[in-house]
């Protein structure tokens, strides 16, 4: 199993509407690309949320080929919608984890 994880960091002005869009729109077009099969959504405790609030979206792929699909033929237009809708109001960065 390998967890394409992405950790974002998100100003608080747009939080609630950006949790929403991940949910209804962002999250269900990854998943229709076919590469992972499952999804988790976590908000990150223990922080000072003056500022922004700290979220983690994992996607789970079976094969680290599906990963590197992904990237290379979809990520890139998911990532301009995002920037587009949110512009710098979200700062995130991907990793990709697999068990152990």
């Amino acid at each position: 199993m390998f967890i394409y994880n992405i950790t974002a960091q998100v100003d608080n002005a747009i939080a609630k509407e950006w949790l929403q869009w991940q949910k209804e729109i962002h999250i269900p077009e990854v998943l229709a690309t076919g590469y992972f099969y499952d999804h988790r959504l976590y908000k990150l405790l223990e922080q000072d949320e003056s500022v922004t609030q700290t979220y983690i979206v994992q996607f789970f792929a079976l094969d680290l080929s599906d990963y590197e699909e992904y990237i290379s033929t979809q990520a890139a237009a998911l990532r301009e919608k995002s920037l587009r809708q949110w512009g710098n109001k979200v700062i995130a960065f991907r990793t990709i984890l697999t068990s152990v």
